[in-house]
């Protein structure tokens, strides 16, 4: 039982390191979404894709039988940070 807790607890490890790579990788992404919009004057909220996003979210963690409820809270803590940080990036812009 120890052995088969500690492989699983391993898995986790593993999982959330890559977790944490792809957000990484995300807001390196979304910081440059932040410069363009910053250059061409669009605010740094987009309601409409950020509820087109949530329902393609929820979709999917209904396919990967993942609580779309939990997925929706994730990425609206994402999508709150981002926003927080175009609007910075705008400000640095203005």
């Amino acid at each position: 039982m120890v052995a088969r807790l500690q492989q699983l607890r391993g898995s986790i490890d593993n999982l959330d390191a890559a977790l944490v790579h792809l957000l990484a990788e995300r807001f390196k992404v979304t910081r440059q979404v932040g410069e363009l919009k910053a250059r061409g004057g669009l605010p740094p909220a987009d309601p409409a894709r950020e509820q087109r996003q949530i329902e393609r979210l929820r979709a999917l963690a209904v396919d990967a039988q993942l609580d779309p409820e939990f997925a929706e809270k994730f990425l609206t803590f994402i999508v709150t940070e981002v926003v927080r940080h175009h609007e910075q990036i705008a400000q640095e812009h203005a």
